[in-house]
């Protein structure tokens, strides 16, 4: 079995507990493609088999999530599941939030929250967190298509829809945007709603599935990726399936690969008029 599960993450769940979940019923190698924190629900594409190779055509997908953020606290993790201290900072009023979100749109250098998957010297930034290890780490920069003020949910509490890149950190948007307000802010509930072509319409919960119904929910691969197809001849098929490259005269870049019986078999690049296989997916 080949493909994707659009799981809509239970809030409280891990990725990599959802990700057992339909390797257990698949009986397949699967993996995430894209974590989402424990506290965060919604939107996790989990590959099944040989759909994992494409993780990398899946790193700068368009995201949305829908947050919300709590001003006046601060935290450790930059959320509530740390070690959370309250009434230490001001709760601005909506028309000021407004005001300073064009600031946080476009290409940002962002710090990367300390308790978080990111690397440094081949430990996750968690685990040197939870020991007490004092550590550094880089600004990366990111990519914010549009962050808007949806409403204010309770007395200290704001909600916002955030269209993003990918490796963007919603807890270091409301540490900055607290900061940018003089005062305090940090994430209180996270649903992404969109991750590429999935949505959370189209999701459904692992609680639902079932050995007997998991192949009704499968995602075609081919179905996911934005590129034109090429369905070769038996001549191309010999050549490119023996890591040789053909000729023709389509435009450069991605494309999606097709078998003479129109099976597909991965995706090709067009490089300088020559068509070679990038990633074999059959």
């Amino acid at each position: 079995m080949t493909g994707f599960i659009n799981v809509n993450k239970a809030q409280g769940a891990s990725s990599a507990k959802e990700v057992s979940i339909i390797k257990k019923l698949t009986k397949t190698p699967c993996g995430h493609m894209g974590t989402l924190d424990p506290m965060a629900s919604g939107v996790l594409p989990v590959a099944i088999g040989n759909a994992a190779r494409l993780f990398d055509y899946f790193l700068e997908k368009h995201k949305v999530y829908v947050a919300e953020f709590y001003f006046g606290a601060t935290s450790d993790t930059l959320d509530t599941t740390g070690e959370v201290i309250y009434n230490v900072g001001r709760v601005p009023k909506e028309e000021e939030i407004v005001k300073v979100l064009q600031k946080f749109t476009g290409e940002l250098l962002q710090m990367p929250p300390k308790y978080s998957a990111k690397c440094v010297g081949g430990k996750r930034g968690y685990q040197l967190a939870r020991a007490g290890v004092e550590f550094e780490l880089s600004p990366k920069k990111v990519t914010v298509y549009n962050i808007k003020l949806l409403e204010r949910t309770g007395d200290s509490t704001f909600t916002f829809k955030i269209e993003c890149g990918g490796g963007t950190y919603i807890r270091s948007l409301a540490r900055d945007i607290g900061e940018s307000l003089s005062t305090c802010a940090i994430m209180s509930s996270l649903i992404r709603t969109q991750s590429g072509v999935f949505t959370l319409e189209n999701s459904v919960k692992s609680e639902n599935l079932t050995a007997e119904n998991i192949a009704d929910y499968v995602i075609p691969t081919d179905s996911v990726l934005p590129y034109e197809s090429i369905v070769l001849n038996d001549f191309q098929a010999k050549k490119l399936f023996n890591g040789l490259t053909v000729k023709t005269n389509l435009p450069e870049g991605l494309y999606k690969v097709y078998a003479p019986d129109k099976s597909f078999y991965g995706i090709g690049c067009i490089n300088q008029s020559n068509l070679k296989i990038r990633t074999k997916l059959c």
